[in-house]
């Protein structure tokens, strides 16, 4: 979601038990949950304060933790802590529009001018060449609103405005300040102003909020009864970890749990927890949040070549990235904020997922642990997926 900052963390493991028990599970489970383990433990050492991990699978489940939810106290991460899932978000956001279409109340095809006439405009952008698919897919070109914050890189800028309210159509306006990246269609680049679009464009054709549609059309449905749409609400309702922020090498890790996320908006501001983030992914890739056009809409992909450093061969649909893995590949769409890394995947029928916190964004590994070369969650979800799938 942003822009990783550095931290360095001296952590100890705190190892944690299956939610199924491992002593009444068969060979493979009891191997693969200690599998899942030692993946989780070997985040701390990449520089995570505390890690909640939970698989799914169609006959076994297995939740695992390491690590500090709260460092100074060192108290593990709650079993049932919510987090901050940041761009994950836009798989909501992305399901729900795609709702929509399935209704017949947009279509893909549709410009963004046709819904939100005269807002994306000026230093060349020009919402009546962009297409709400490309929106989803991020293929429209658009500068990116982050651009514009640089409080949210600075500790002191941070601190000073973390409770700020930020409205969509103010950064759709501090986006259109900057020229488009390409023409669209003509390439691929990650841009959160597509996704506050998307939820303006919800909002329009509705006559409610993306969060009201969120919630109606999926957390409740699903059950989803940890998931949450903040708005401007600055808490982590219930159990959680401390989320910590580090923003330079040197500096000193801060308690960054408590802000106003209304600048993610509807492309990172949701709260959920293991189960729930789970529940979602497998309803989806299962079929049962959308209908089988819509859902093969969103799987068309494309090349997201400026991902390969952490995600090799990443291709990016409508709202969900195509990973490569040992068993083929997965779905995937993790998020980054202050105070929180989520990550996770789930196998192409949506019969296999897992979920990763992790209470930081701003990982650094400790000293003589050599810096990761991809992603620092991509082994633990191949083998949560791949190993016995």
């Amino acid at each position: 979601m942003k822009r990783t900052c550095a931290v360095l963390m001296a952590m100890t493991t705190v190892l944690g038990t299956t939610a199924v028990g491992v002593a009444d599970a068969g060979t493979g489970e009891r191997t693969g949950t200690r599998t899942l383990q030692r993946d989780a433990d070997a985040l701390l050492a990449l520089g995570a304060p505390g890690v909640l991990v939970q698989l799914d699978t169609p006959t076994w489940r297995a939740k695992v933790r390491s690590g500090f939810g709260d460092v100074a106290a060192r108290t593990p991460v709650p079993w049932d802590a919510r987090f901050r899932i940041g761009s994950y978000t836009k798989t909501f956001v992305a399901a729900t529009l795609l709702q929509l279409v399935g209704e017949g109340r947009l279509s893909l095809e549709d410009t963004v001018e046709r819904w939100l006439p005269g807002v994306v405009t000026g230093n060349d952008n020009d919402g009546a060449k962009i297409t709400v698919r490309q929106l989803l897919q991020h293929t429209s070109g658009l500068p990116e609103y982050l651009a514009q914050l640089p409080y949210l890189f600075d500790q002191a800028g941070f601190e000073q405005h973390r409770f700020d309210t930020l409205t969509p159509q103010e950064a759709v306006a501090l986006a259109m300040r900057s020229k488009p990246e390409f023409a669209p269609g003509t390439d691929w680049s990650y841009s959160n102003t597509n996704y506050a679009l998307v939820g303006m464009i919800i909002a329009e054709v509705t006559g409610n909020t993306w969060q009201h549609e969120v919630q109606a059309r999926i957390v409740r449905p699903l059950g989803l009864r940890d998931t949450y749409t903040p708005g401007t609400s600055p808490l982590v309702p219930g159990p959680h970890a401390v989320g910590y922020e580090r923003f330079t090498p040197e500096g000193e890790d801060i308690d960054a749990t408590a802000l106003n996320p209304s600048w993610g908006g509807a492309a990172g501001e949701m709260i959920s927890t293991t189960a729930d983030g789970n529940t979602f992914l497998k309803a989806l890739l299962g079929g049962r949040v959308l209908r089988p056009a819509q859902l093969a809409e969103m799987r068309k992909t494309v090349r997201a070549a400026k991902f390969d450093g952490a995600w090799p061969g990443a291709r990016y649909g409508l709202g969900l990235m195509w990973v490569p893995n040992s068993c083929g590949g997965a779905w995937s769409h993790g998020g980054d904020i202050h105070g929180f890394k989520t990550r996770n995947g789930v196998s192409p029928d949506g019969s296999r997922s897992v979920v990763v916190s992790i209470n930081t964004d701003s990982m650094t590994p400790k000293p003589g642990v050599p810096a990761p070369t991809k992603d620092v969650a991509v082994d633990l979800v191949d083998h949560a997926l791949c190993a016995a799938a």
